[in-house]
């Protein structure tokens, strides 16, 4: 038995008491437990970008994992980093080990991996790994977000409508870039690729918090919840509309089809929501978050179904966005009106603080993903600049690395903590940027890939030799 195997017999034995089950958590103990999850079969790099009709295989990069310490807090310049999404990953996997994912054909093909991703090992130890890497990519939102003073409802009702307002005068950045592209519909399918992840389970996050007994505003949080859900008919269902919209872009609606090419940020998002959904003693900032969450999702999805239409033209199929108009500023009012005030009067103002708390949390990581799919849009627009940079690039006192690759290697994508630059020696490697955009370098080429920006690479030549430098730039 190695060291992992051993280290998860324990925590699992039966007289395992409370102390250890606690040193678990400490940085020493806990690293062989995120390993051997990693390295669950399941969890293995994939032989192709895109996951077809396999809602269960949801590569993490265990290479990466194994070089990471997940035992501090990331900080906001690090939140975008190599662990970040690696944690993300990670934590969507053991999230998601309570949802139903079905295959939509062959089943029995993929029998045994859907017993592995629901098997109580997979669940066990990804409880045992989640408190660490919870903190690891969530606690920097208590050092951006302070939350003082004395609440009231009234004052709590000003402060979201004054936020709201400010919101329905906006233009939505990301919608401006989408379309200021090089290439728009490019551009506009990643967009729909990160929320993707999300929207295809759409409310499965946030229905945990209807489960219970607490009064009549469950029963208020249940309304906006089973109009998610479409009252029960499938094809209103917001998910199936959802689907439409993807199909009418060339995209799949496989579950997590494009996991590849989630960004970290779009995973905190979708996390967030598990987060604060599935961890009880944080109801009041769910709710917070929720109620914010469908208030200004109303304006967002106006100027998304414009672009959308400027974007593809007739053929696009806008009407999830444009339903979402519609329900979610009647949900806005909802939550505010039927939830937040009323759990106000019965629980009292101290519950306000933990309310206004989700509601800045999710405003900060909306933001963050919004500037992120900004910085990869241009990643993926400046190819031919960052290919002409590469060959005036210095690289003496670089550290560097030397590869030498096979075609048929397993493939995952990843980001860099540091802006990097590939340099061919011989053979042809494939820098892979997105579901649709590949560049080629051959012998003697070079490109820069930035920090922080998602790629994957694939050798296509019968063997590659590559150098990479991290530039310090």
């Amino acid at each position: 038995m190695n060291d992992t195997q051993t280290a998860f017999a324990t925590a699992l034995a039966p007289e395992a008491s409370t102390a250890i089950l606690g040193s678990l958590w400490q940085s020493t103990d806990i690293k062989p437990l995120i390993e051997l999850y990693a390295a669950r079969p399941l969890f293995d790099n994939t032989s192709e970008w895109i996951i077809r009709d396999n809602p269960y295989r949801r590569p993490v990069d265990l290479k990466t994992v194994q070089q990471l310490d997940f035992s501090s807090s990331l900080s906001r310049s690090e939140i975008l980093g190599t662990s970040a999404l690696a944690a993300h990953r990670m934590l969507l996997n053991i999230y998601e080990t309570d949802l139903i994912f079905l295959p939509a054909s062959d089943f029995p093909a993929k029998r045994a991996e859907f017993s592995s991703y629901y098997s109580n090992d997979n669940k066990l130890l990804g409880e045992l790994i989640r408190p660490t890497l919870e903190a690891h990519v969530f606690s920097f939102l208590n050092d951006e977000i302070n939350v003082t003073g004395k609440w009231t409802v009234e004052a709590l009702k000003s402060y979201m409508q004054s936020i709201l307002e400010q919101h329905e005068k906006s233009e939505l950045d990301i919608c401006k870039r989408i379309v200021a592209s090089a290439n728009p519909q490019r551009a506009a399918r990643a967009l729909l690729i990160q929320v993707a992840g999300d929207f295809l389970s759409e409310a499965s996050a946030s229905s945990r918090n209807i489960l219970g007994k607490y009064g009549e505003i469950q029963s208020e949080l249940f309304k906006i919840v089973i109009d998610d859900y479409g009252y029960g008919v499938h094809p209103a269902k917001h998910s199936t509309l959802f689907e439409n919209t993807l199909a009418t872009c060339g995209l799949m609606s496989d579950v997590h089809a494009y996991w590849h090419f989630y960004l970290s940020s779009s995973l905190a998002i979708n996390n967030y929501y598990h987060y604060v959904s599935r961890d009880h003693s944080k109801y009041f900032r769910a709710v917070g978050a929720i109620a914010m969450a469908e208030a200004m999702f109303s304006h967002s999805c106006r100027e998304i179904s414009r672009m959308l239409r400027t974007v593809f033209g007739k053929p696009v199929d806008t009407y999830y966005f444009d339903e979402h108009y519609h329900i979610d500023a009647h949900h806005g009012r909802m939550a505010f009106d039927y939830v937040v005030a009323p759990a106000i009067a019965r629980h009292g103002n101290e519950i306000i603080s933990d309310i206004v708390r989700g509601m800045e949390e999710l405003q900060l990581l909306t933001a963050i993903s919004d500037e992120d799919l900004i910085a990869q849009i241009e990643f993926a627009d400046s190819v031919d600049e960052l290919k002409t940079r590469a060959q005036e690039v210095v690289t003496d006192g670089c550290d560097s690395a030397s590869h030498l690759e096979s075609s048929g290697h397993s493939l995952v994508t990843k980001v860099n903590d540091q802006d990097k630059l590939y340099q061919i020696e011989s053979g042809s490697l494939d820098v892979v940027i997105s579901d649709n955009q590949t560049v080629r370098l051959a012998s003697g080429q070079s490109m820069i890939v930035p920090r922080q920006r998602l790629h994957g690479t694939a050798v296509v030549s019968d063997e590659c030799h590559y150098r990479t430098y991290n530039l310090s730039m």
